[in-house]
């Protein structure tokens, strides 16, 4: 005697089943307002923080630019038309212009030395990097003032080598401005870049070897392509710092070097003039912002992401 089992099935239409799965797949993946903001108050205090330190006194500034000694835009025609003025301008765009060269030069070669040493003395030479970084500003900077002067170590070298006859200027000048902020410098570019090689495997540089490519054709087409997430951000980052640089400006450069920060720091401490003052600090951030919105757009991505998904 034979039994036949037949299973039961649901009796839910599949196009309902499926259509309801789709619904909470929809449901799933698309979360509502109010679970998006959900924990967002605990951000209130530091957004409030940010509002009476940060923005509150940025706002007043941005005001002060427009509104003293007189309502209107007279300080920043001020700052364009006057010749002297617009001398400071262009000291100050040619100087971070020269740091963010020497510095991308220098420390190039040091971030890929860090990368290609065995990882103990890479290890060292980075925390070398490090500690310059972390010595104080005002320390590094009266070292050149001492290296740099008439008869400091560096001209008695040099004319003890028989190099030069004379002492050569190399402070109170663009020469010492340039040496002391791309020493400054060169660490903001170092780490990015040196974190960029890291990343990059060593395979692909070796496929390019394989398929024919010469040394210099590898570096030019493979490995310097690969750097230029980490050459973007440190690039932009020292330039501009070097836009906001204050110290070391002030000590080794001239009053015919004079940058934008300077004659910031002038103009409210000799002159009492706030409302140029402020103009000049609004062209700061607005620089800023520029110069950041096109790295967002030439460079979306993270240096280090960016060599990651490779």
């Amino acid at each position: 005697m034979k039994m036949t089992v037949t299973a039961s099935r649901p009796s839910t239409p599949v196009g309902s089943a499926s259509g309801a799965a789709g619904k909470a797949a929809a449901m799933t993946q698309t979360p509502t307002l109010a679970q998006r903001w959900r924990g967002s108050s605990n951000l209130i205090p530091a957004l409030l923080f940010l509002g009476l330190f940060f923005l509150a006194p940025l706002i007043g500034l941005l005001l002060r630019g427009v509104l003293e000694p007189t309502p209107g835009l007279g300080n920043y025609e001020q700052l364009f038309a006057n010749s002297a003025y617009a001398r400071v301008l262009l000291n100050t765009f040619s100087v971070a212009g020269l740091v963010t060269l020497f510095s991308l030069l220098l420390g190039f070669p040091l971030a890929w030395a860090i990368t290609l040493v065995p990882r103990g003395w890479g290890r060292w030479i980075l925390n070398i990097v490090l500690l310059s970084m972390w010595t104080s500003l005002l320390a590094r900077t009266y070292s050149w003032l001492v290296l740099l002067q008439a008869s400091g170590v560096i001209n008695k070298a040099l004319m003890a080598m028989g190099i030069i006859d004379q002492p050569l200027e190399m402070v109170h000048n663009l020469t010492g401005v340039v040496i002391g902020m791309s020493y400054i410098m060169i660490p903001f570019i170092v780490l990015p870049l040196q974190a960029t090689m890291q990343a990059i495997d060593p395979m692909i540089l070796q496929a390019g070897s394989i398929c024919g490519a010469s040394p210099w054709t590898n570096f030019f087409r493979v490995f310097l392509p690969l750097c230029r997430p980490g050459l973007f951000s440190g690039g932009l980052m020292v330039f501009v710092m070097s836009l906001g640089y204050y110290v070391t400006p002030a000590l080794l450069g001239g009053a015919q070097n004079m940058m934008l920060p300077e004659f910031i720091i002038q103009q409210v401490q000799s002159f009492l003039n706030w409302g140029l003052a402020s103009a000049g600090a609004a062209l700061l951030i607005v620089i800023t912002l520029v110069l950041f919105y096109f790295y967002l757009k030439l460079q979306p991505e993270s240096p280090v992401g960016a060599s990651n998904a490779r």
